[in-house]
């Protein structure tokens, strides 16, 4: 079992906070082929190990209807059931398959307010293997600017690791 850890007990930068986080997830991950349990996983380690994080979670592609996202699993307050793509910073995300983050949710054109507390966001394509968009990665934060450079390269890094090598 690996060792359960936080933003307190990871010393160091926020990039190398993201790089603990990193293999302690593929160690945990380690021959888990379902992909709930995985994003599950993902979704509740990132959540115990950065204090700034306010809401944490997947949009899946749902595959009845592929220009729309649906809820998987978070931490966090109650989340928004469906966002279509190209609406709010989810589906801005999903659309241009490019990491969206956003210093002030309220300046963001179209904005989806699931909780009026989220300021700030950042959210990551999630491909698979074979390159598909699977979902996207939101992670929202109560304070404004709360995302930067290094969490956008962790977060791409870890998703990439746990869902698109092959």
């Amino acid at each position: 079992m690996v060792e359960a850890f936080n933003e307190r007990t990871i010393a160091g930068s926020r990039a190398e906070r993201y790089a603990v986080a990193a293999r302690e997830i593929a160690a945990v991950l380690d021959g888990e082929p379902n992909l709930g349990a995985r994003m599950a996983t993902v979704t509740a380690m990132l959540a115990a190990t950065f204090e700034h994080y306010f809401w944490t979670g997947f949009y899946l592609v749902d595959p009845e209807k592929p220009d729309e996202l649906v809820v998987g699993p978070y931490q966090g307050t109650l989340g928004c059931l469906r966002i279509a793509f190209g609406r709010g910073v989810c589906g801005a995300a999903a659309r241009s398959r490019q990491t969206v983050r956003v210093d002030d949710v309220q300046a963001f054109p179209g904005h989806i307010a699931c909780d009026s507390r989220s300021a700030s966001e950042i959210v990551v394509p999630v491909v698979d293997s074979d390159g598909r968009l699977i979902a996207v990665f939101d992670v929202d934060s109560e304070q404004p600017a709360a995302f930067d450079a290094d969490d956008q390269a962790g977060l791409e890094a870890i998703l990439r690791q746990v869902f698109a090598k092959g």
